[in-house]
């Protein structure tokens, strides 16, 4: 059956910019990879313009990349349903629109883009169907994931070579440490990027790399606010600004469109990462990572952890598997990161195996977009 030609995203921007940042991801790859007509309704655009500023914060309708950018508002206008409807994270669509949907023949492929999970039960989910019990529509769950059975992760078709090019030019490295203000690194120089939720403690990674050095941390504006005054008794600078303590430098950051983001993971050491769209670069960019998901009640984000460092470390010598499970731990639950981190940078080198054979697993499982693309061109 002929895939679909045209899809309507609906994201509503929660959790600060992981759901707009997997969102513009995927409607960007739909377009440009399989020449599909996109329109993303975002009902943030503010939040939007801050990880892709050719978005115009008070525009309707506006186009980026092939994509059609709509603003989700209320009242929800009258417009016709598109062959697939996405609605990311479980966000509700307009009423009107799924009456929209029921009315059209053919009916759209529903789908609901699920948070990304290693859990086991994720593969077991996947691709079942939920009939909607008012209306004649039937929503499928998507459920990306890191196994064969899952929906796989997002991966752009160039997205390797670019990074390959980038990480073996040093002249292409110097240039984009440049648009930051700052020169290469030099010498023993350890360069970390760190995305970090609010509240994290910080101040104990500081007090471990003040005297490790040297150490220059990098740190998107706005973010580890609470850790940087902590630890230099004042408030963080704005970006391009910088506090030295020791052999630490922690260096104010802008915060980057994606693209950029993408390069600064490439150039890094080891990259701290949260939630989903930046953990999910951060594995494509074959550097050690640390990933904080979504802090959670009663400690579910912990079990989500769990079930990733299974997979992830599954295979990794035994002492490299405690050093990172010992310090993932540390890190998401605020305590004994001083402790933990010595062990983990230790293993730096049969990370950077892990990190290689890890992507080579997720490339064979299939990409995102091109799985989402086949699922909704079967009868379903």
């Amino acid at each position: 059956m002929e895939a679909p030609k045209s899809w309507d995203i609906f994201c509503s921007v929660v959790d600060n910019y992981g759901d707009i940042g997997v969102c513009w991801r995927l409607s960007r790859q739909l377009a440009a990879e399989h020449g599909l007509h996109v329109r993303l309704w975002v009902d943030d655009l503010a939040a939007f313009r801050r990880i892709w500023p050719e978005i115009a914060a008070d525009q309707e309708i506006q186009q980026s990349r092939g994509v059609e950018v709509r603003h989700w508002m209320q009242p929800f206008p009258a417009v016709e349903a598109a062959d697939v409807v996405v609605e990311a994270f479980a966000c509700n669509l307009p009423e009107n629109y799924l009456h929209a949907m029921a009315i059209r023949t053919p009916r759209p492929r529903w789908i609901n883009l699920e948070y990304l999970s290693a859990e086991d039960w994720v593969g077991e989910c996947h691709g079942l169907a939920s009939p909607n019990p008012r209306l004649p529509l039937t929503k499928h769950f998507f459920f990306p994931g890191f196994a064969p059975n899952t929906g796989g992760v997002l991966l752009e078709r160039d997205l390797e070579r670019q990074r390959r090019v980038f990480q073996l030019s040093a002249g292409a490295q110097a240039a984009f440490w440049q648009e930051l203000g700052m020169a290469p690194a030099h010498g023993e120089e350890v360069r970390i990027s760190l995305f970090c939720y609010p509240g994290s403690r910080a101040e104990e990674l500081f007090e471990c790399w003040h005297e490790q050095g040297p150490v220059t941390c990098l740190v998107p504006e706005g973010i580890a606010g609470e850790a940087i005054a902590a630890f230099f008794g004042q408030a963080a600078p704005a970006a391009g600004g910088a506090l030295r303590r020791g052999s630490l430098e922690v260096r104010i950051l802008p915060f980057l469109e994606q693209d950029r983001y993408d390069r600064l993971l490439w150039a890094c050491d080891c990259n701290f990462v949260r939630g989903e769209d930046s953990f999910m670069r951060a594995q494509w960019a074959l550097r050690p990572m640390v990933w904080q998901p979504y802090p959670q009640a009663e400690g579910t984000h912990l079990h989500k952890l769990a079930a990733f460092l299974r997979r992830y470390c599954d295979g990794l010598p035994a002492e490299t598997g405690r050093a990172v499970a010992d310090f993932w731990n540390a890190w998401s639950r605020g305590e004994g990161m001083g402790t933990t981190w010595p062990a983990f940078w230790t293993q730096q080198v049969p990370l950077a195996r892990r990190a290689e054979l890890w992507a080579a697993g997720l490339r064979n499982n299939g990409d995102l977009a091109a799985k989402l693309v086949q699922f909704c061109s079967l009868r379903l």
